[in-house]
């Protein structure tokens, strides 16, 4: 299998960077990118056309992982890229799901359950 790209999306930096540090250990993981708003991720997103997963946190400042999760979905170069969501807020759930989101972690984000969950989406 060959290593994963990986965007990180976060608008608390700590956060991002446990999310990197632990990420970093996972040997299918190879690069990791990082955004602290939906608006850069959207911008990435469309600028890169490598990214096989991203990590999305749904509360953030100027656009967030909601919006984020239904501009891709109606865009068809994005609509495929697995998403999993992460979250404080266990109400976000059910529309982040239904907004497109392939999965869903409450944080704080344990290891081995972020690690399973990304084996699960990228070996489909």
């Amino acid at each position: 299998m060959s290593q994963l790209k990986v965007l990180v999306v976060d608008d608390d930096m700590i956060n991002r960077k446990l999310l990197v540090a632990m990420l970093k250990k996972h040997p299918n993981i190879g690069e990791l990118i990082e955004a602290s708003n939906g608006q850069e991720t959207i911008t990435l997103l469309r600028d890169l056309d490598d990214i096989d997963l991203v990590l999305l946190d749904i509360v953030m400042p100027i656009m967030d992982g909601i919006a984020v999760l239904q501009i891709m979905n109606a865009d068809p170069k994005l609509q495929n890229i697995p998403v999993i969501v992460l979250t404080t807020d266990e109400t976000k759930k059910t529309e982040a799901l239904n907004s497109g989101a392939n999965d869903f972690i409450t944080k704080p984000v344990r290891e081995e359950e972020i690690v399973m969950k990304i084996n699960r989406l990228t070996s489909l």
